[in-house]
């Protein structure tokens, strides 16, 4: 998801070759989320609008876009585990030994982690280098009708594009930031394949409130020739990617299974927790295998088909065969890491649930893997666990719909906080931004804390995220085994959960560690919440022989947690 610029963002402010400057700052300055959304909307209406404005930066940067075709790229889309899809095909190809680049967003902790070589965020003197290289060339660049900079993801897309030409990669993966149709990653014309992960509804305001306009939006990124992969996906929005396939005459596939690639030897490791990801792996799969086929690679490993298990008649879209698969691509799904998404941190008794679920789906997920994922932790024997959820939500998203699929988790505490590290960030040149007031954050914390209390008074107790079938076409389900290990009963808690809310993550940490978090300072007496279940709650966190966090409904939540409690990540 292209979110512009988190509500936080890091202090890796890389030092220019200007004398005074500072190419993170200076980013800051190109765009914010709200201005940028309200940029797509207006443009929507013309695409080859939107396509050709990004045309004309990438030429004043100095590059074409028949330059592009020489990264051998990986285009993927969808709205539910594309980042995913791409960290697993990215680790798979460098199994082989490729030199690969992976362009994604948001970031977490450092913006450089938008712009990897071979897995790893480029360095500080990289991203300085080749944001003043780009910068530069279009400030010489500009005149009366070309007087605009690209706003802050344009930007930083081109800035890939440099990276990866100049760096010499093999192969550059490319996540599109929002929707297909009208991203400025469209402007790829000759990528060897193309990947729509799972679809979901999710920016409404620019992609459509259906599913079958946001698979239209999707489905503009196939290309003719191209031969392009999606997963299990309900019926109609299938049928709209198959349209669009059509038009664009461009061969599309469905996934088969993971299980398909298993049968006759053990369960694949994936890096990846939770079972979501396993669709995920199964796009990935198909997208290394067909960019390694394309690229004439066949003798970094073999590619012997097997028969897929799956009934194929009668599909609206063919299903691509299994295949057997080679060591490196085994290693690949086992090595792949992705921060922020089902990330598990263990910090003595208090264990960290990280994951940036922000849709329905996305959130269903997450309460899957995390129930599954603490109820496989020991057990205290004196008993004395405390679950707390950690929320926030931003955009145009429903949070009373996401709140109320984490009630079944049964929490001892909810606690809300803006994504905000600190409350004051003036001398933090990447946690400013220029839309996201500490006010209007607040306004929505506090309605969020009302819901959630709501939604407990009216009790509502039961299990709206247990997986049901997804029939695609009427004839392909989930495998009924794994679905079944997502039953877990409800623990017998009672559905009393105070809810809290803090002023910023600092202080929202602190108070759950309760100083048993190395990596967290103990709260303060001066900051003290004033609510009376935060002075009892301060007690139980302390005692408890067990502390289980869920940190769930923003990216950007997420990567401020990851930075307070993970400080490394902003070396």
């Amino acid at each position: 998801m292209a979110e512009m610029v988190p509500a936080w963002v890091t202090n890796d402010t890389a030092e220019g070759t200007e004398p005074e400057g500072d190419a993170i700052r200076m980013l800051n300055t190109l765009q914010t989320n709200a201005s940028y959304l309200e940029q797509v909307k207006r443009e929507r209406g013309d695409p080859q609008a939107q396509l050709e404005a990004m045309q004309g930066f990438l030429e004043r940067s100095g590059l074409k876009v028949e330059d592009l075709d020489r990264l051998n790229i990986i285009h993927v889309t969808g709205t539910k585990g594309k980042g995913s899809a791409c960290a697993f095909t990215e680790c798979i190809l460098r199994s082989y030994g490729l030199k690969t680049g992976f362009y994604s967003s948001p970031h977490l902790v450092q913006v450089r982690e938008r712009i990897r070589i071979n897995g790893q965020p480029i360095s500080k003197d990289l991203f300085n280098k080749y944001f003043w290289l780009v910068y530069n060339r279009l400030e010489e660049t500009k005149d009366p009708v070309h007087a605009s900079m690209p706003a802050y993801f344009r930007f930083l897309t081109i800035m890939a594009f440099h990276v990866f030409l100049q760096e010499k990669v093999d192969l550059a993966v490319v996540e599109v930031g929002i929707g297909g149709t009208y991203d400025c990653t469209n402007i790829i014309r000759a990528p060897v394949v193309c990947g729509v992960s799972s679809l979901g509804i999710d920016h409404t305001s620019i992609l459509g409130d259906t599913l079958e306009k946001i698979a239209w939006q999707k489905g503009g990124i196939f290309k003719p020739g191209v031969p392009a992969f999606t997963v299990a996906q309900p019926e109609r929005p299938l049928e709209v990617l198959r349209e669009r396939a059509q038009e664009r005459k461009c061969p599309l596939y469905l996934c088969p299974e993971l299980d398909d690639f298993e049968e006759g030897c053990r369960a694949l490791e994936l890096g990846l927790a939770g079972a979501h990801q396993r669709s995920n792996a199964a796009l990935a799969l198909q997208l290394a295998r067909m960019w390694l086929q394309r690229r004439g690679c066949q003798a970094l490993g073999e590619l012997k088909e097997v028969p897929p298990s799956t009934e194929l008649v009668g599909r609206p879209v063919p299903v691509a065969p299994a295949f057997q698969l080679t060591d490196a691509m085994i290693q690949g799904l086992r090595d792949t890491e992705w921060l922020g998404r089902t990330q598990v941190l263990s910090h003595g008794p208090v264990t960290w649930y990280l994951d940036g679920a922000h849709t329905t789906s996305s959130i269903q997920a997450c309460v899957r893997w995390f129930r599954q994922a603490a109820l496989n932790q020991d057990k205290p024997h004196d008993g004395s666990e405390v679950r707390v959820l950690l929320f926030n939500a931003t955009g145009d998203r429903d949070t009373a719909a996401l709140l109320k699929l984490l009630v079944p988790c049964h929490f001892d505490y909810a606690v809300f906080c803006p994504n905000f590290m600190e409350v004051s960030v003036a001398n933090n040149a990447d946690q400013q931004n220029f839309n996201v007031t500490l006010e209007n954050a607040l306004t929505r914390c506090l309605e969020n804390q009302r819901t959630w209390t709501t939604l407990l008074e009216e009790k509502v107790g039961q299990d709206p995220w247990l997986p049901s079938p997804l029939w695609v076409g009427g004839l392909l389900q989930p495998a009924p085994t794994r679905g079944s290990l997502l039953l877990v009963p409800p623990a017998p808690r009672p559905l009393n959960s105070p809810a809290l809310v803090f002023p910023c993550l600092a202080q929202a940490l602190q108070w759950v560690a309760q100083g048993r978090d190395p990596h967290l300072a103990a709260p303060t007496a001066s900051g003290a919440h004033p609510h009376p279940a935060a002075s009892s709650g301060a007690v139980l966190l302390r005692e408890a022989a067990v502390v289980h966090v869920l940190v769930t409904g923003s990216l950007h939540l997420v990567g401020g947690a990851l930075r307070l409690l993970d400080p490394a990540l902003s070396q």
